[in-house]
């Protein structure tokens, strides 16, 4: 098949859950078919970057995305029916380029990365794939909840209804609307009644893929995340201040590891004596990994809905027992005190991760668990043929 693939960023370095997504179904994918990417580059994004997606595509179209927060981006927004979200991907030039390259590519599908750059796919008879890494209208509605400026948040509210009605006009658009968890697919049919929603899950990253298994007992706690995405901070935040506080009065050789990319500078005055700020390269990938190998234990006090978490399958995979909210177990099909541990509140969390330090029967059986379930179930090769088969169903449903 000849693929025409759009996505909001270049896949490489797969420094986040998207990026992760994308890069490594394309190297799949590239095995079998032929792919066009068109993307969108940011300012910290290098020309070898690009040149590594062309080892793997037939073709890579870039545009660039400059800052978000910016003057005209803000104006565009208050002028236009489009979320925020949307226009901050506004080019004059993006729908007339790739117009040109369907009538020339001879193409069989489009396969589109997240509805917010559907607007700038042009008029066109290709089957289309939407593919939904999250329910954004839940991600900006959570983000309202919790903002303390209380005088944002009437423009928040109209942008998010934004997005919500743009969220649900692609996915009715789409030939095909496919999820990351069946906890997204489910409530993105309540939103839309009779839509045909399909799951398609992330997997490990091919930096976790072929870790020999083996516990590394230790009392490092660890969060692991791209600090420009709202969840990320949010829970990195509670983790120092609400969380890890308690796990220290209990265990006194406690130390708190708050990885990633981007830190905040909020996240940056938390470091202490026992609370290290580890700032990673985007594409320092040995860097994540490391993260990982050298931690005990994964605290992730996720809040924000949507999607499935890729620092909770790297940790599986890297046999390090995570500790979440219900929201951050969804998508996994995982089970509580089985392969995962959950808790709803910051208190119930510390628990539940003071008890698992303390109890190492339970500690491995909570590695051994979670790796197996990863082993079996979200493998990039298994999931790229998942995909495969709803490229196919399109194309003959269209013939």
């Amino acid at each position: 098949m000849k693929i025409l693939m759009l996505t909001p960023y270049l896949p490489y370095p797969p420094s986040t859950g998207g990026h992760v997504r994308s890069y490594n179904l394309i190297k799949q994918l590239a095995k079998r078919h032929q792919i066009t990417l068109v993307c969108f580059t940011r300012d910290h994004n290098t020309q070898e970057q690009v040149d590594h997606m062309r080892e793997y595509c037939r073709k890579v179209i870039v545009f660039e995305r400059g800052r978000a927060w910016t003057i005209p981006n803000i104006l565009r927004t208050g002028f236009s029916p489009y979320p925020f979200l949307v226009m901050i991907y506004y080019s004059p030039e993006i729908r007339e380029r790739i117009s040109e390259e369907i009538k020339r590519g001879n193409y069989d599908l489009i396969h589109v990365e997240t509805f917010y750059v559907m607007p700038y796919l042009p008029p066109h008879s290709l089957p289309t794939v939407l593919v939904e890494q999250t329910i954004m209208s839940r991600v900006f509605g959570h983000h309202i909840d919790t903002e303390k400026n209380w005088w944002l948040k009437p423009a928040m509210w109209v942008d998010v209804a934004k997005i919500r009605y743009w969220e649900r006009h692609f996915w009715k658009a789409a030939d095909r609307l496919v999820a990351v968890s069946n906890e997204d697919a489910g409530i993105m049919k309540k939103m839309v009644t009779g839509l045909d929603v399909r799951v398609v899950p992330n997997g490990v990253g091919e930096d976790f893929a072929d870790i020999p298994p083996k516990l590394h007992y230790n009392h490092t706690i660890l969060y692991m995340g791209n600090y420009k995405w709202i969840q990320n901070w949010e829970a990195a935040e509670i983790l120092a201040t609400k969380v890890f506080p308690i796990i220290k009065k209990e265990i006194e050789d406690a130390k708190l590891v708050i990885a990633g990319q981007f830190p905040t500078p909020r996240l940056k005055k938390l470091e202490s004596e026992s609370v290290k700020i580890v700032e990673l390269a985007d594409d320092d990938r040995k860097g994540v990994v490391s993260s990982y190998l050298n931690s005990g234990l994964l605290v992730a006090p996720i809040y924000g809905p949507g999607g499935t978490r890729l620092k909770i399958l790297a940790a599986m995979a890297s046999m390090v027992p995570v500790v979440t909210t219900p929201i951050g177990a969804e998508g996994y099909g995982a089970t509580q005190r089985e392969s995962i541990l959950v808790g709803k509140a910051p208190e119930d969390l510390a628990r539940e991760a003071v008890g698992v330090i303390k109890n190492e029967k339970l500690y491995k059986k909570i590695a051994f668990s979670a790796r197996k379930l990863v082993d079996t179930k979200f493998s990039w090769e298994g999931i790229s043929q998942n995909l495969e088969d709803i490229y196919k169903e399109m194309i003959d449903v269209k013939k």
